[in-house]
């Protein structure tokens, strides 16, 4: 299998390049990385680890609209304890991104986005991918592809869109860097995924065999980034994103991986300086959450992509993914009673 990059063979602009270089799957990485061993190694090794990534990462200096635009946190029951997360893929940390964390309007957007939630009995943890075209209202400038909340706004902004989607308060923020995705896959030694279809990707020639493979950090890239070869295009990129994330968290949560202190800190090493972080999502946080996730492993997390009405056409012309209002409704309330599970048994997304 060639491992040409797929950028060498494609004319796009640079700045649009760029913006396939982050993908939402290595925060859940880091969230796992910084603290899930800290139950198995010693208090040093953890103080270490969290200061590797305390100093490595950054830290998005305004992540969350006015309060007043927000909604309530609940104060008791499930809900009260389960957790938001807001995972945004976007362009590399630069003059633009620093634009789009202070809520101004930029040249970015968030070309992946995935809400995770994870619920108050920490026995699983849910990852809800959302189609970048899915067409919704964005406050204040009226219905538009969501991935364009953060041009208009920035990261603010995207969560404001979401929160009044679902009704529902994101507590933490984080955007991640491809690069650092391609890193982590090649210190583990490559990732092996179950191909589920045999495509060529269009701008690189790359081909990709169904069945297993061993992939390196290049190949990883190609078949996670190659949304042209299919028919359906971003609905078996995210499909394909699902799948090549649950073979790394395997890996990460292998016994290989958890017992060997010096391996954890090189993952860590090598993921943080591609993370970008609300100021609360810090190790101390990352760590009390990734103890209280010691039990959980690849089988329990859960992904599953926002249902939709397919795709058309917007009133100007946009080929857009058409919303499905009574999932959004349903998963809404699942998220407000933190049954998030139940109703994806039910709808057989689970």
């Amino acid at each position: 299998m060639s491992t040409m990059s797929a950028d060498a063979q494609n004319p796009v602009p640079r700045h649009r390049r760029r913006s396939k270089r982050r993908n939402v799957l290595l925060i859940v990485l880091a969230l796992v990385l910084v603290g899930l061993l800290a139950g198995v190694v010693g208090v040093v090794y953890v103080g270490n680890l969290s200061r590797s990534f305390d100093s490595k990462s950054e830290t998005i200096s305004k992540a969350f609209p006015s309060e007043t635009l927000r909604p309530v946190k609940p104060t008791q029951g499930p809900a009260a304890e389960a957790m938001n997360v807001l995972v945004l893929g976007s362009d590399s940390r630069g003059a633009s991104l620093n634009l789009a964390e202070e809520g101004d309007p930029s040249d970015q957007r968030s070309d992946t986005m995935m809400w995770v939630q994870i619920p108050a009995d920490r026995k699983n943890i849910y990852l809800m991918s959302i189609m970048r075209d899915t067409w919704v209202e964005i406050p204040g400038f009226g219905e538009a592809k969501i991935d364009a909340a953060m041009a208009y706004g920035g990261v603010p902004l995207v969560v404001q869109t979401l929160e009044g989607i679902f009704n529902n308060r994101i507590d933490h923020v984080a955007i991640v860097n491809f690069d650092g995705f391609k890193a982590i896959t090649d210190a583990l030694g490559g990732v092996e995924v179950d191909v589920p279809l045999d495509f060529t990707t269009l701008h690189g020639g790359i081909t990709f065999k169904a069945g297993p493979q061993l992939l390196n950090g290049d190949q990883a890239l190609d078949f996670v980034r190659e949304r042209y070869a299919f028919p359906d295009g971003d609905y078996q990129r995210v499909k394909n994103q699902q799948i090549f994330f649950k073979a790394v968290l395997n890996k990460v949560l292998s016994p290989s991986t958890q017992t060997n202190p010096v391996k954890v800190m090189d993952l860590v090493d090598k993921v943080s300086p591609y993370v970008s972080v609300d100021s609360g999502l810090k190790s101390s946080t990352l760590g009390a959450l990734a103890l209280s996730l010691k039990s959980v492993r690849g089988s329990d997390v859960i992904s599953f992509t926002l249902p939709t009405l397919g795709t058309g056409s917007s009133a100007d012309g946009q080929s857009i993914v058409l919303r499905d209002d009574a999932a959004i409704a349903a998963i809404s309330t699942a998220l407000s009673e933190d049954t998030l599970g139940a109703y994806l048994k039910s709808a057989g997304l689970g």
